[in-house]
This record gives C-alpha cells, structure tokens and sequence, in this order.
C-alpha cells in the first residue's frame, strides 16, 4: 500500500509523476482551487479587520472526500501545487479543508517534472510559505473588494454584466488613452532624399545627410528641391570610408510576458491560447514509446536566469549538432528586466535533447508550434553571437553630403537556430569602394513622408507595455485581455484593439471616479507592496487597511454624482419583416445576432454575418462571414440558399484573367491572390494594402 500522498493541482501532472515516483506514492488531483470567497456576496468581513470568508468551492465536494479517504491511509502528504503565490495558496487551502497536521503534510514544488527535479523536490519538502500565501490573500481581496464594489455601480448607472478590476480597468485606459492619441494626432509632412549611384562593381542607394554646416531638415518639397539644385553639376565622390565588425547577441529565453509576445506576434496566439498550451507541455504530453513527459519547464515566470545543469545539457547538444565554434564561450547571462521575483528558471525545454521534430508526431499542432518556439529561443540564448562586417560611406555632390552602410553576415552563430526577429535591412550588401573614388548618379528620388500616429495596441503590444509599466503579473495578462475583449469593453480588427463605445463609457465613469484605480502608478506600487508581502517586509491586511477607506468615500461619492447612462445598440439596415424597424446588433452567448428594437412587443431574432466587402461572383449578392456547424469560418452569399456560392477562401472580388474563374486570398505567412479554379494554376502577389485590410 502506497505510504505517502501527494497532491498535484491536474490529473495531466498526476499521470506525469506517476512516471517518476514509485508504487509507494499516491498521487491525486485537487483540479485547482478547493476553497475560495463565495460568489454570491463580498465574502470579506471588512469590520473584523479584512477577514476572509473562504468555502468550498461548487463542485468540489466530492473531490475532497476522495482526498479525505487517502489521506488516512497515509504517512505523509506532500503538496505538490504550482511554485508560485497562486499554487501556495491551493496548497494551504487543501491544508485547511483536509485539515492536515503541520508533521504530517510538507509543501514540495519543482520547476520542471522531471525524475531529478521531482526527487530532489520532496528530499527539501518544506512547510507552507505564509508570506507567498498571504500575498495572494491580499491580492485575492484587493480585486474582490474593487471588482464587487464598482460594478453593482456600473450595473445601476449604465447596464447589467459590466465589471472593474483592479488591472482590467488598467488596461482598458491605456487601450482609450492610445485612442485618443491617435484621433488628436495631427500629421507633421517631411521629405527624404535618396541618391542612386552607382560604379563598376555594382550599384548602392546612399541617403542625404548634412550639408556642409550641418543636418538641413526636409520639411517639404521646396527644401528637397533645393538640395537636387545645389548637387547639380557636382561630381559624387567617396570622401570616407569606415569598415568595422559587429557582433549581435541572441536574446534572452523566454519569461511569461515575451513568451506571450512572440506567440502572438509569430503564431497568431492570443495570450490565453498561449498559456493553455504551454500549461499541456509543463503538465505532460504523451510521447509515443516513453509515456507522459513534461516538455518544459514551470511557465509562470519572469525571471532569465537558468540552471547550471540546463545550460551543461545545451551546450552538449549544441557542440554535437552544431559544432564548437556555434558554443557560447561561457554560460551567457542575461539581466532580468525590472521588478522581477527571479523566483524561477526562465521557460526552456525539460530535456534539450527532444529537438521540436523528435516529438512532432506525439503533440498537437499548437503544442508542435509553441514547444518549437520555445527551445528554439532557448538553444538561441546558449549559443554565440552572430558576427557581421560592416561598411560606412560618406559620399560628397559638392558641399553636400549623403552616406550610405552596408553588412554582410560572416558567421551565422544563434541564428543557424533562431532568426525569427531578424531585421531585413541586418544583410544589406555595399559594392567594394575605395576614398576619392568618383560614383555616377544614376537617379536623385525625393519622396513625401507624413509621420504616423502611435499605433494601436496589438496583445503583443498590450502585454509588453502593462509589464514594462508594472501593472499585475505576466501570468494574469491573458485573463486580463479576455475580460475586456469578453466584456466588449474592447473590439479587435486586424490584430489590433479598439475601445468601443461602452468602453469609453466606462473608463471615462472609472477616470473620473476612481482615478487611482485606474492611475498607472498607484496600480505599479500596489504590485510592489504585494512583494513586499511575499518578502515578508509587510502585512498583508495593512495593504488593504490603507486602501479601503478613501475607496469607500469614492464608492459613495460616485453614486450620488453618476446619472443614468444609456447604450444604444448599433442599428443596421437590416428591417425586421415582422414589423419595419431597423434591426440592432445584440450580443448573446453565442456571439452576436441580430434583434428587433421593438422587443418585447416584436420578439424577431436572427443570426448576425460579417460583410465581407465584396460582391457575390453569382448573383451580385453580399458576401458574408459565416461559420459551418463545426465552427469553420467560410464566405457565403446572403442571398442563401437561392444563391448557393460558398468559399472556405476570402474572395478579394476579382476576375482571374486567365479564366476568369474568382479570385481568393491564399496563404497565410506569405499571402498570395489565386484563382478559385483548380485547374487554372494564376497566382500573383498580394498587394500590400489588400494584405492589410485582409489580415
């Protein structure tokens, strides 16, 4: 009989362990939380000093008296809960609701589930980490406190289902403020000036730098014309020539936020995709011929640094498949950026040795996808740099000055791995020059430039800014981003978010009434205080002691100060048959769909497609976005089932000019406009604003 007990959060780790530990361990799930605040009320007792109201959660009875059940025949309960805030807190909640002695359960994590890793684990079994739980404590209650407060207010003043949260509303000001940005912008002209020259060993494009007294700023067309007139009649000479070497570092492995960032901005995944795969591969994946493996390490981390035995098992990889020269001369470090925990290793491979193709046939595609990802970056960071030579010309058309650089890559290093954030213009090649050497102009060519408002928040961008900003945690972005995107606080159109307009109503209600909530800087210090809660400098209740009075004061103030507001739904010229109006957009479960203004005396629904921005090639029709029953997105005609065309292709609306079947997008990296007919075989190039207004 099994003497010792361990408790995991997954039956996905439990069947991994399993592999690891011997007939003597038991390993069961909780299947996350046990316990939490009700759903039903605040569930804090804020006159007895913040005291929690913790009970089990729906559900989970029955799991608990299983667990209740082993835990008797048990010696020792070994906790084995994720290693962070959020796994230490489960695990002293399972502590608690088991009610577990002190001697008998010990709290084990480990950083990757590995035979070593889980081993060595339970030989430094050690008691619950209080500070790391009552870290979570305070943050648990900080957003029930902010979230249970706020939106009963929004329910009252604007509309039922709204909510606030500490970060969400955060994110949802930093998304409106980038928007406002961008509709006061106002475009500032400029002009550049490129030079075409060339000589007998080939031809180069040199850009206008300076004047004799120094750089003359192109505003407009007239100052471009004014430097054509003043080369005119000189000859273009080589007055200086700078060769050097450069070499360029692989970046960093992944922590949560740039694993996040690169996923999305590499493979499409929104962050909450991210984070579910990348927990699979943490877990364990069934790998065909050696049973469940978990395929990298802990995933919620900010920290760079990695262990001396990961680096120890790269560097042999790398010299067996690479070579010596591909090695990094010593163990690379990289410096964590900053509020960093560095509580964990950065995210990297289990075993260094199982390359992305070794394991292919035993993932799915998105876990092949992410875990390439992954130890591609990782094997990156241990290798050497990459080198390059570089060239630096002035050239001279009288008093005027152009310059033009040049590098070519001489050894490949990190990039034989990973070159996926490679700047095109790194290998530009410069024929071979000499000082004094007299060029040809073969072309002088002004171009008019406006410049560009800032750009709107894509996930990558979002992401990357609340950490540089300090705001929550790398691993709460992805719950974060989908209550805003779920709440339609936000929209997203070609990869990038838009407020709507109920999210402008609501950040302007959390602007004016709850400035700090919703203030960037008052939300980065309350993360500082919850670490210094983590590292024992502070108490916990203390945090929300200071917070809740002036919280409670805006509450009351902002009742008494919010009238009434009034979302109207989006109208369509869509008329309901029933009774003549024009339909509005409604958004149920399922998505959106189309309703009567008039309900409840005119309860007519419909379905809601997408136009597409085309005609139908059939019937001159709309084309609209559709989904099949098993969620496939396809292109129909509205005027279905009398017409019957239907795509699985966005059709761009276009003729083939060869048969003149339809044209359709085709591709996904590297877009290309294809004819629909099979046996015609016309492809050409996607142009560059069709690509845009198609992605």
């Amino acid at each position: 009989m099994a003497k010792n007990l361990v408790i995991v959060e997954s039956p996905a780790k439990a069947k991994t362990l399993k592999k690891f530990l011997g007939s003597t361990y038991k390993i069961e799930a909780s299947i996350g939380h046990v316990r939490d605040l009700p759903k039903s009320e605040l569930g804090i007792n804020i006159e007895n000093d913040f005291e929690p109201k913790y009970i089990t959660i729906r559900g989970k009875g029955e799991v608990l008296s299983k667990l209740r059940k082993e835990v008797k025949n048990a010696d020792k309960i070994y906790l084995a809960t994720d290693p962070d805030r959020e796994g230490e807190a489960i695990s002293w909640h399972l502590k608690a609701a088991l009610k577990l002695d002190d001697k008998k359960a010990l709290r084990i994590t480990f950083n990757e589930i590995t035979k070593n890793a889980v081993k060595k684990s339970i030989k430094e079994a050690r008691d619950i980490d209080m500070n790391l739980v009552d870290a979570q404590q305070a943050r648990r209650e900080l957003d029930r406190i902010v979230g249970y407060k706020i939106s009963p207010l929004l329910w009252k003043k604007v509309k039922r289902g709204l909510s606030a949260g500490r970060v969400q509303s955060v994110a949802l000001r930093i998304i409106c403020d980038r928007e406002e940005e961008i509709e006061n912008f106002t475009p500032q002209e400029y002009w550049t000036l490129d030079a075409s020259l060339g000589c007998a060993a080939g031809r180069f494009t040199a850009k206008y730098n300076a004047n004799d007294n120094g750089k003359f700023e192109l505003n407009t067309n007239a100052d471009a014309q004014a430097i054509i007139e003043r080369t005119k009649g000189s000859k273009w000479i080589v007055k200086e020539l700078k060769k050097g070497a450069r070499i360029k570092k692989p970046s960093a492995p992944f922590t949560t936020s740039t694993m996040q960032q690169e996923a999305s901005k590499l493979l499409g995944f929104a962050a909450s995709k991210t984070m579910m795969v990348a927990q699979q591969l943490y877990e364990g994946v069934d790998i065909k011929g050696e049973g469940t493996l978990g395929l990298i390490s802990y995933i919620r981390t900010d920290s760079v640094r990695i262990a001396d035995e990961a680096y120890e098992d790269a560097k042999a990889f790398i010299l067996s498949r690479y070579g010596d020269a591909f090695a990094a001369s010593e163990k690379p470090e990289y410096k964590t950026k900053g509020r960093s925990q560095d509580a964990h290793e950065a995210i990297r491979p289990s075993y260094t040795s199982k390359a992305p193709e070794d394991v292919k046939d035993s993932l799915t595609k998105e876990q092949y996808k992410l875990y390439k990802l992954i130890w591609e970056r990782f094997l990156a960071s241990q290798m050497a740099p990459a080198s390059y030579d570089s060239l630096s010309v002035k050239i001279a058309a009288g008093e005027t000055i152009f310059r033009a650089s040049g590098s070519s890559l001489t050894f490949k290093g990190y990039l034989a791995v990973y070159d996926k954030n490679e700047d095109a213009e790194a290998d530009v090649k410069m024929p071979h020059l000499e000082v004094d050497q007299e060029l040809q102009l073969l072309e002088l060519l002004p171009e008019q430039h406006f410049t560009q408002a800032p750009p709107r928040y894509t996930e990558a961008n979002l992401v990357k800014t609340l950490e540089e900003l300090g705001i929550g945690r790398p691993s709460t972005y992805a719950t974060t981003i989908s209550n805003i995107t779920q709440r339609r606080y936000v929209t997203k159109e070609s990869k990038a978010f838009y407020p709507t307009e109920l999210g402008d109503i609501v950040n302007g209600i959390m602007r004016q009434n709850f400035e700090n909530i919703v203030d960037i800087e008052f939300t980065a210090k309350m993360e500082e205080s919850l670490d210094r809660v983590e590292e024992g400098d502070l108490e916990w209740k203390e945090i929300l002691r200071n917070f809740y009075k002036p919280f409670e004061e805006k509450i009351l103030a902002a009742e008494e100060r919010i009238g009434e507001i009034e979302v109207e739904d989006e109208k369509t010229d869509v008329i309901c048959e029933n009774c003549g109006r024009n339909m509005v957009i409604k958004f149920g479960r399922y998505g959106k769909f189309l309703a009567c203004p008039g309900f409840p005396e005119c309860r007519n629904t419909k379905p809601f497609f997408e136009d597409a921005g085309v005609a139908c090639p059939i019937c001159g029709g709309k084309i609209q976005i559709k989904k099949s029953k098993k969620g496939r997105k396809y292109f129909g005609c509205e005027n279905n089932p009398e017409c019957g065309f239907m795509t699985w292709s966005r059709p761009t609306g276009e003729f083939c000019p060869e048969c003149g079947g339809f044209l359709v997008e085709k591709g996904t990296k590297n877009k290309q406009i294809a004819c629909s007919n099979a046996q015609c075989g016309f492809r050409k190039e996607m142009a560059e604003e069709l690509e845009e207004a198609g992605e």
